[in-house]
């Protein structure tokens, strides 16, 4: 316990650390003052009923930090900076130019965060609209007007770019990444009601499943520290060079493959499409044109998140969609390039174009064991449902994976830091 409390104990000991922590509280702190203060003119009773029964809008208020169910001034989080960074990302296969920008360093990364940032507010304008028809189509909002409409649109997409804003500063001045915080900050707030919760509609039939539910987070918080930090070591060797009397390089070294090369994003990809479906067939259900009304009804059954075919199609996604971020985000021409630039080789494998084919066989059958854990994380709720009939607390696989996910980034970071001030003394045993 005292290894893994180590970094943060010798960070508040650091003063300059001390102090980023405290202005990352305080704007945590902040950040949870504003996700309470109301849009008027909502239902808040009929919402929470709405957010239980659509895992999609509960995905949704997971990346918003807790704000959406409340329909806060800060009710779409970050979801549109989340939405704008992955589409760059993606565009910058098809624009050169964007992925030059991406390589020129810190200049190029602060260039895309200004494009991020633009394609953000009608992103975050688009979505508002968007949320506030659905809750108008289920009857929580009534009586409104185009004025009403603008000034909770005005309102939302501000605060949007409020909580853009906090976690930007956490970047800079904090500890670790201000928009994973964040998504860390909602769901940790989230957690002992979820808790309280079901320990108060638990029976005594039910305290068995309780406890095997927390078995199984135990299971899934270890199985995701082990796949987050599984890496297959290829071994690289550098050629000697001799001038004159003296001898350069002749070192070796690795490059580590994760297993998990992707991170979440494929259970955040899979899931928006997986769920739409079921959102389209709710629409279309409550059309007068009976035909299209039972289309609607049929999508929606189809597409039912408790029935196989849903979780069938989402795990089969989420493996599809790791495959193809992988591929954007690791590219092995490229890599075998740089090692043939700097004279190094992997032993028994010639430089160049069997580089390159020797990392993609790699890769791809270690982006399958990666593949297979995310898929089986993002259908966890609904397994972890069918062994135990209960819904009041369900294993969130994405929610845990994020946690987790965090915590070692941040725990990272606060070392980083400590061997730059040259305390690298704190971190041995």
């Amino acid at each position: 316990m005292n290894t893994l409390l180590a970094p943060l104990i010798n960070s508040w000991k650091t003063p300059a650390l001390r102090k980023k922590i405290l202005l990352t509280a305080g704007l945590f702190v902040i950040f949870r003052l504003f996700a309470h203060i109301p849009i008027p003119g909502v239902d808040t009773t009929k919402l929470a009923v709405l957010f239980s029964q659509n895992q999609f809008l509960a995905l949704l208020d997971v990346f918003s930090g807790g704000t959406l169910v409340n329909f806060s001034i800060l009710a779409l989080g970050i979801n549109p900076y989340i939405n704008a960074s992955i589409i760059l990302q993606l565009l910058q296969i098809v624009f050169p130019k964007l992925e030059e920008l991406a390589k020129e360093g810190e200049s190029g990364r602060q260039q895309i965060n200004q494009y991020t940032r633009f394609l953000t507010v009608p992103l975050a304008a688009v979505q508002a609209v968007g949320m506030v028809a659905l809750l108008r189509n289920q009857g929580i909002i009534t009586n409104i007007t185009p004025l009403t409409l603008i000034t909770i649109v005005l309102t939302m997409t501000a605060g949007t770019m409020f909580v853009m804003w906090i976690g930007e500063l956490i970047t800079e001045y904090g500890i670790g990444n201000g928009i994973s915080l964040l998504i860390f900050a909602g769901i940790v707030g989230r957690m002992p009601v979820m808790f309280g919760q079901a320990f108060t509609a638990a029976t005594a039939e039910s305290v068995t499943n309780l406890i095997f539910i927390a078995l199984l987070g135990f299971v899934v918080i270890a199985s995701t520290v082990i796949v987050n930090e599984a890496v297959r070591k290829v071994p690289v060797q550098y050629a000697r060079r001799v001038r004159g009397n003296k001898i350069y390089g002749g070192g070796s070294s690795f490059l580590p493959l994760r297993v998990n090369q992707a991170g979440v994003i494929p259970i955040i990809f899979a899931v928006s499409m997986v769920l739409l479906p079921s959102l389209l067939g709710g629409f279309l259900s409550q059309v007068a044109n009976p035909s299209i009304a039972g289309f609607g009804k049929g999508l929606s059954n189809l597409f039912n998140p408790n029935g196989a075919f849903y979780n069938i199609f989402y795990f089969l996604l989420v493996i599809g969609f790791t495959y193809f971020y992988t591929a954007i985000t690791f590219n092995p021409k490229k890599i075998s390039e740089e090692i043939q630039k700097y004279g190094g080789f992997i032993p028994g494998i010639r430089p160049g174009s069997p580089t390159a084919s020797y990392l993609n066989y790699i890769l791809t059958r270690i982006t399958l064991a990666g593949a297979i854990f995310l898929g089986v994380i993002a259908i966890l709720p609904s397994l972890a449902r069918g062994m135990t009939g209960m819904t009041t607390l369900l294993i969130g696989g994405t929610s845990v994976l994020i946690v987790v996910s965090v915590v070692l980034e941040t725990v990272k970071s606060l070392e980083a830091q400590l061997v730059m001030r040259n305390y690298d003394g704190f971190l041995k045993d």
